[in-house]
């Protein structure tokens, strides 16, 4: 696969943060989270965006912001988690926070992701909004939960420490929809320390695959718990009675 890489603005410097947002074809998405970025009180981040290769106007979009410390990939990639490890890869940041296209951070949201980092915490977790109202971090158990247990959300709602994927590997290409669950767990698992703030620090949208594909996301929510050494038989319980509840949706 070839893959073009686009400099716009950009410093290439060691960060205490970047924003990593894989792309494709959404330049209708576009305009609502670069004004949110550009609104960040606490300017001092990278962006950088791995694309798709976009046939629409995505790549024009971005290769005309200015005031943003700005990376941009495009090219072939096997879905959202290779392209986040392909972003991953590239950025500077201490720790990298993931943002779709479709999402939005508040004004203090770098500020306070920022303020809360400190030697020895891996991943810093907040509160996030959505269309179904706020979410906190501490969902509830992990034999129910999985990732919610310690986290509100993968995207908008956590940082990580980069050099976790070092020890741990990069998300799985095994699981297209919930690499992100097996990550966070696996982490939780090695020992990754979870630091939890009480602020709101965006709006995650509702619109993303694990949202429209309901079956291959449950689906998936079940193979990771098990692989995670979560009861198996409990598990199936769970998956029968999500099956169910979900009915509509499948």
């Amino acid at each position: 696969m070839t893959q073009k890489l686009y400099y716009k603005n950009y410093n290439e410097k060691p960060t205490k943060l970047s924003v990593i947002t894989a792309t494709y074809n959404a330049d209708k998405f576009l305009p609502r989270l670069i004004k949110s970025l550009k609104e960040q009180v606490d300017k001092d981040f990278e962006w950088i965006i791995s694309d798709g290769a976009s046939s629409d106007k995505t790549l024009e979009i971005l290769k005309n912001i200015g005031g943003i410390n700005i990376k941009v990939i495009s090219g072939e990639d096997f879905g959202i988690y290779d392209a986040l490890n392909r972003g991953i890869k590239a950025c500077n940041g201490e720790f990298y926070l993931v943002i779709g296209a479709d999402d939005e951070l508040y004004q203090n949201a770098i500020k306070d992701y920022k303020k809360a980092m400190e030697d020895g915490v891996d991943i810093i977790t907040a509160c996030i909004d959505t269309d179904n109202g706020k979410i906190e971090p501490n969902g509830g158990p992990r034999w129910l939960k999985a990732q919610a247990h310690y986290i509100s959300g993968h995207a908008v709602g956590s940082i990580y420490r980069t050099s976790l994927h070092q020890k741990l590997g990069y998300y799985s290409r095994k699981f297209p929809i919930a690499a992100d669950q097996l990550f966070v767990l696996t982490a939780a698992n090695y020992g990754a320390k979870i630091k939890v703030v009480k602020s709101i620090v965006g709006k995650f949208s509702n619109d993303g695959v694990s949202s429209i594909d309901m079956l291959g996301t449950l689906c998936e929510f079940y193979r990771v718990q098990v692989v995670m050494g979560e009861n198996k038989f409990l598990q199936t319980v769970l998956f029968i009675l999500r099956l169910i509840k979900n009915f509509r949706k499948l």
